[in-house]
């Protein structure tokens, strides 16, 4: 069964395909990813293999979150999340509107190198993708990550206001309270 969600071509790139994560065969890979220093906004520094498998098993299990292995040329070079602003928490922070995503991303290390346009180009294909029978896109990154909130401006995102997303303390996952900067970006 194919996993892929959406591919896309973008001139002077290559070609975007957005996969679904599989837990099994992607824990690995995601694992080295999320656990470098760098990664400390993406919440699972510390984490183990078989943890990370059990938190995106959890999530391909939903309906409301999803996750995505990114690739450019075949290369994977990111993680990709939607969700229903409805069903999480950042719903106690803003007035949802009818066709509102929610979004995350997570740049791989070999991504995360200098090459002039690369993210610039990548949200070109994810915001398509993620805009597919939706209006508006939501995000939140860390109101301490900078350079995410300094990137979403740059990609066409209005700022709001900064936040705190409240603790999630359930059975099957926990999320910490955290400071972040909301951000819209509408479908043109």
């Amino acid at each position: 069964m194919s996993r892929t969600e959406y591919t896309r071509t973008v001139e002077g790139f290559g070609t975007v395909r957005v996969d679904r994560i599989d837990p099994e065969a992607d824990a690995p890979l995601i694992h080295s990813w999320v656990n470098e220093e760098r990664a400390r906004f993406w919440g699972m520094n510390g984490a183990t293999v078989e943890q990370v498998r059990e938190i995106y098993a959890h999530l391909d299990s939903l309906t409301t979150h999803h996750g995505f292995l990114v690739r450019r040329d075949g290369v994977p070079v990111g993680l990709f999340q939607t969700y229903d602003p409805e069903a999480d928490r950042v719903s106690e922070c803003y007035e949802v509107r009818p066709g509102d995503i929610g979004v995350h991303l997570f740049l791989a290390p070999s991504a995360a190198a200098p090459e002039q346009g690369f993210t610039g180009a990548l949200l070109v294909a994810l915001l398509d993708f993620a805009l597919i029978g939706r209006s508006r896109i939501v995000g939140e990154p860390d109101a301490a990550n900078e350079r995410a909130v300094a990137r979403l401006v740059r990609a066409g995102f209005e700022l709001g206001p900064e936040v705190v997303l409240p603790e999630v303390d359930l059975p099957e996952v926990f999320i910490p309270e955290k400071r972040a900067r909301l951000a819209f970006y509408t479908k043109g």
